[in-house]
């Protein structure tokens, strides 16, 4: 069988997808986008199980930004495609994009991947793998370089959390995804209603595991003049930075 270059599935947006306002939750996109890049790996022979076999190695998410131009809601058929980039020395950049059943584009996203030494916790170069096709898809569904992230101004601390068994995933770490749950959960309920995310790019710094203490930090300084949030998370035992995220809202 032929690899396909770009991966599609189609879903509806379940109850246990949407928040408080029927929309689809920022936490859900990245599952949803977790699940279709695993789905496109295993098609490309580059599954979770293969690379653990073949390299003992795992799939970790460095980077990724989502731009939200609507939010799915409740019960909304949706379409999702992803498509890998022609790799690079260590990093493998993975582009989404979410269409309603009329076509028009809700939500599009760049990420970028890496291949980790179970054991040694060390990179692999990209080359350790071979990815089975034809030829890549080139186009991108944004066109942007994913940086660093800094606040505009001192950010202040927002709440502690432990992480827990529920919170983490097959690499035993904290999901990707949790880092979202968190993320939102540094907005009050007023100030969650009264805007719109319009993008959000998380750099994932170092692992979060079990028992681990983060402390969350807001930087609201560029708000005004710009619509930026800055939320970054700390180690509460030795003050590494875990992750650092960048939020683009509007008032509605």
């Amino acid at each position: 069988m032929e690899k396909r270059a770009v991966y599609t599935n189609t879903y509806r947006i379940a109850l246990g997808d949407v928040d408080f306002l029927k929309s689809m939750k920022l936490s859900a996109v990245f599952n949803a986008f977790q699940e279709i890049a695993s789905r496109h790996a295993d098609h490309l022979g580059l599954s979770i199980q293969a690379v653990e076999l073949k390299r003992n190695a795992a799939w970790i998410l460095t980077r990724i930004r989502v731009e939200l131009l609507r939010r799915p809601r409740w019960n909304e058929e949706i379409r999702i495609e992803t498509w890998p980039q022609p790799p690079k020395k260590y990093e493998f950049e993975r582009d989404y994009a979410v269409m309603d059943n009329e076509g028009n584009v809700l939500l599009r996203a760049v990420s970028t991947w890496v291949l980790l030494d179970i054991d040694k916790r060390e990179l692999l170069k990209s080359d350790s793998v071979a990815i089975d096709l034809p030829a890549f898809e080139t186009k991108r569904a944004i066109l942007c370089k994913l940086g660093k992230i800094k606040p505009s101004g001192t950010p202040e601390p927002v709440y502690k959390r432990v992480i827990g068994i529920s919170d983490i995933d097959v690499n035993g770490h904290l999901n990707n995804s949790k880092y979202v749950d968190f993320i939102v959960d540094c907005f009050s309920i007023e100030q969650y209603r009264s805007c719109r995310v319009k993008s959000i790019q998380v750099n994932y710094v170092q692992e979060a595991l079990p028992g681990d203490t983060i402390s969350f930090f807001r930087d609201a300084s560029a708000l005004a003049e710009a619509g930026l949030i800055y939320i970054e998370g700390r180690s509460e035992q030795d003050g590494r930075t875990i992750f650092t995220s960048e939020l683009e809202v509007e008032a509605l």
